[in-house]
């Protein structure tokens, strides 16, 4: 059983200066839409004893970055709330993991200042979609998969 479901928003700002909204609208988007979508799902993975669940998290859950308290709060949050669940959920057959992307070429990245993120990243370059795609693929679709609970960096060698 498949599903796929990617929320995210990241509302930057330094702690001192950040609003009580700018926290609650990360953390209620990144964490309550993990809780939506996983818990819509799960009732059905139950039933059929099997299943697979990725959860995308970010670089910046793994090792925390300025400006970002509430967006780092909100993405390590996932992956501790997916270990949780592959625990929970294991025993049944129910695969759960996580992908931490690093800095990945999108509309949330297109602002950001490249010349001095790239340094920063040991292979060089902005990931693309397809690379964080092709390792979901691979968790979601792998027959003989023992991979469980894990966080799987996508970063290029950002957060080693």
């Amino acid at each position: 059983m498949k599903r796929c479901a990617i929320a995210g928003i990241t509302r930057d700002n330094l702690l001192m200066w950040m609003t009580r909204e700018e926290w609650d609208a990360v953390l209620s988007t990144n964490l309550d839409g993990f809780f939506n979508v996983t818990r819509s799902v799960l009732f059905s993975m139950l039933r059929v004893r099997r299943g697979r669940i990725v959860t995308v998290s970010s670089a910046s859950g793994q090792s925390g970055q300025p400006g970002q308290v509430n967006y780092s709060a909100s993405k390590s949050g996932l992956i501790g709330a997916s270990k949780a669940l592959a625990r929970e959920v294991g025993k049944r057959n129910i695969i759960v993991n996580v992908v931490a992307p690093g800095m990945i070429e999108t509309d949330m990245t297109e602002g950001l200042p490249k010349d001095k993120i790239l340094p920063l990243i040991p292979l060089g370059r902005v990931g693309d979609p397809e690379d964080v795609a092709a390792v979901v693929n691979f968790l979601c679709t792998e027959e003989n998969m023992y991979i469980h609970g894990q966080v799987i960096g996508i970063n290029g060698g950002l957060v080693i």
